[in-house]
């Protein structure tokens, strides 16, 4: 099985301590995150893996050859020359993907079963399956009866997306995204021209929902860490232990 790890990110909410390491690299109970999250995924049974560099891109390959990948085929995709966002990252390494491939960002934990949301995508034949959550936040994406995604709200604002998207609190489903999701490479069909360099994935899902299959993979009981800021830091740390 093959995934995705986003690892290119400046990490500027991490800062002072990506002042001169890459997030990724940044240590969680002893551990960088991407050793984490690798672990995690090789525990599920994903045996090839793509990471996307930018920051700092040269120490995260340094890092990778000295634990000789994890025993695991890794390929790195070079963002180095520029920072393409999450749907240019995945644009950019659509190569390395024949078969549905899991998207994990380096700085989430969490207790999901990986390959229970793998399962269930190749099961139901989504382009795409998001991991999310009731989790309380301020931007929620919206999903219809049959958990398929139909917008996104900012409840403080009421701004929704995508353009002339109606929120209907009483109709729709509102969760929030994990970090996580699986795509199946038919989504690359709906990536035309004018999905080209820097974009966000967020904003490609929301501007072909109504064409494309993407839909939630909610869990109630979802336990997940963002791990944004460095005082969140040390409540990973007891969020492993936790897990």
């Amino acid at each position: 099985m093959k995934a995705m790890i986003f690892a290119a990110g400046l990490g500027t909410r991490l800062k002072p301590l990506t002042d001169h390491t890459p997030k990724a690299l940044v240590p969680v109970a002893g551990k960088p995150m991407l050793e984490h999250v690798i672990n995690k995924l090789k525990s599920a049974g994903f045996d090839e893996m793509v990471i996307n560099v930018h920051h700092f891109a040269e120490q995260i390959i340094d890092f990778l050859k000295a634990n000789d990948n994890f025993g695991i085929k890794i390929w790195i995709s070079d963002e180095t020359d520029k920072l393409l966002d999450t749907g240019g990252g995945i644009k950019k390494a659509a190569p390395y993907f024949n078969e549905p491939f899991l998207v994990h960002n380096v700085d989430i934990l969490s207790n999901i079963d990986l390959k229970a949301l793998y399962d269930s995508h190749l099961t139901n034949g989504n382009d795409a399956t998001l991991l999310v959550s009731p989790r309380k936040t301020v931007r929620y994406l919206l999903f219809n009866e049959i958990n398929r995604l139909c917008g996104w709200v900012n409840k403080e604002t009421l701004q929704t997306k995508p353009e002339g998207f109606v929120y209907q609190p009483t109709q729709q489903k509102e969760y929030a995204f994990g970090g996580i999701h699986v795509i199946s490479p038919a989504l690359f069909n709906y990536m035309g021209d004018e999905w080209t360099g820097k974009f966000s994935i967020m904003d490609f899902y929301l501007q072909t929902c109504g064409q494309a299959q993407i839909v939630g993979y909610a869990k109630e009981d979802l336990q997940l860490i963002d791990i944004g800021k460095p005082e969140t830091l040390a409540k990973a740390e007891e969020f492993l232990k936790e897990i």
